[in-house]
């Protein structure tokens, strides 16, 4: 039985966000998966400026609105529109009126569907508009705790780390980390009660969105192949993405495999996290890395369960190293889209073999860097690419941390770091 993690609405942080950004952006778009709870959070919006939510999910309200656009976009501001990516014509019309006012806090949209994924006529807002992306919900949202861990460290790495050092031993269990990394961010299986109706919701989300939102994007000649190909992607989570292989795994040619997966990112199944510092060293790879967007969905297309990622055996170890580093990787870009200055991200990877999962840069050209183990313990070789991106770095390497499941917070040499995971939300 999977305990209930969310019994009810969870806050988030992004309500924060929007409501700062509301006052300098006159078009703020939240884009994010089908069902990560943009529409709650949009409803919050509304409320808190005493404005109705324009609802384009259902027909009746698309028909209206394509009669009358303008009449639409005419109500008192912000105009909070859902799902606007079902009349795309919108676009032009908001055009139009920020031709004749740019006055911050005008609209706010949401949409399902990548802003850059549009058909290039729906794209007259490019440059126009700010997008901010919804993730689903981080540990702390779940919890009701403030998460500061990446922000403490963007401002201050030194400061931050001699505090967690200096904190409690942490008391979660590989078990419960097994838990919440099967289990994801998705607010509605999240508040199911027995593992049956959490994996009968994934199943019936992976058929909705293939069915109705890559469809609604482009004509697919092998609808069919979309669930094997999600299954094979889903099998290179936390790993370099090798399109040809998952092609020929399922007998289907590379450049239209590249064509699904570029629809399968735009509706947010799957996103590329791209390769970083390849200006470094000579032999830096070029290659993103394949990320499934939550880590209780990759769970779900992968068949794991906490019964078996707990076996200690190879292939179960293996799965496991995966799935946490996806969880972990989401928890922090999580808690990069709440900063108030923007910090680029990427992976870090040679031919040889050195790779870091995951490194944020400041504008400044500082970097931090993690990396995710599975162990109770970090042995010191197992820093290796951490140490090789400090040498290339020299003083722009802040700190390099990684993160396991043991217990303590200790420093192992210069700006090199241990940290158990859940001090990324305790």
């Amino acid at each position: 039985m999977l305990r209930q993690y969310l019994p009810g609405p969870a806050r988030r942080r992004l309500e924060t966000v929007v409501a700062d950004r509301l006052e300098e952006e006159p078009v703020i778009v939240l884009e994010g998966p089908r069902s990560v709870g943009k529409s709650t959070l949009l409803a919050r919006v509304a409320a808190s400026r005493g404005v109705e939510v324009i609802d384009l999910d259902d027909p009746s309200v698309q028909a209206a609105v394509r009669g009358n656009l303008n009449g639409f976009l005419a109500t008192p501001p912000p105009v909070c529109i859902d799902e606007y990516q079902k009349v795309p014509e919108l676009l032009d019309a908001i055009k139009a009126r920020l031709n004749r006012s740019s006055r911050p806090g005008s609209i706010v949209l949401t949409g399902s569907t990548r802003y850059q994924a549009l058909p290039l006529a729906a794209q007259s807002l490019t440059g126009r508009m700010h997008v901010i992306t919804v993730r689903p919900l981080s540990q702390g949202e779940i919890s009701g705790q403030r998460e500061t861990f990446l922000e403490a460290l963007v401002r201050d790495a030194e400061q931050a780390v001699a505090a967690a050092s200096k904190g409690p031993r942490s008391r979660t269990s590989r078990e419960e980390y097994i838990e919440r990394a099967v289990a994801g961010g998705m607010p509605m299986p999240l508040a199911r009660t027995s593992d049956a109706a959490r994996m009968r919701w994934f199943d019936d989300y992976v058929r909705l969105v293939l069915e109705r939102d890559v469809l609604e994007l482009s004509r697919v000649r092998q609808r069919e192949q979309l669930p094997r190909l999600l299954a094979r992607l889903a099998g290179q989570t936390a790993q370099v993405l090798n399109i040809t292989r998952a092609a020929e795994s399922i007998g289907m040619e590379s450049s239209t495999a590249e064509h699904y997966v570029s629809l399968l990112e735009a509706v947010f199944l799957v996103s590329r996290l791209p390769a970083w510092g390849t200006t470094l060293r000579a032999r830096a790879t070029a290659k993103a890395k394949l990320h499934v967007t939550d880590s209780g969905l990759a769970a779900r297309l992968l068949r794991l369960t906490p019964a078996r990622l707990a076996k200690l055996e190879p292939t179960a170890l293996t799965e496991l190293g995966h799935l946490l580093e996806t969880f972990v990787v989401s928890e922090l870009l999580k808690q990069a889209s709440w900063l108030d200055h923007p910090v680029a991200h990427g992976h870090w990877r040679t031919h040889d073999g050195d790779e870091v999962d995951v490194v944020f840069e400041r504008d400044d050209g500082s970097v931090l860097a993690f990396e995710v183990k599975t162990g109770d313990r970090v042995p010191g070789d197992a820093l290796a690419g951490l140490r090789k991106l400090r040498a290339a770095l020299g003083e722009r390497f802040l700190a390099g941390i990684a993160l396991y499941t043991g217990e303590r917070s200790y420093t192992l040499e210069d700006r090199l770091h241990v940290m158990p995971i859940d001090r990324l939300w305790s």
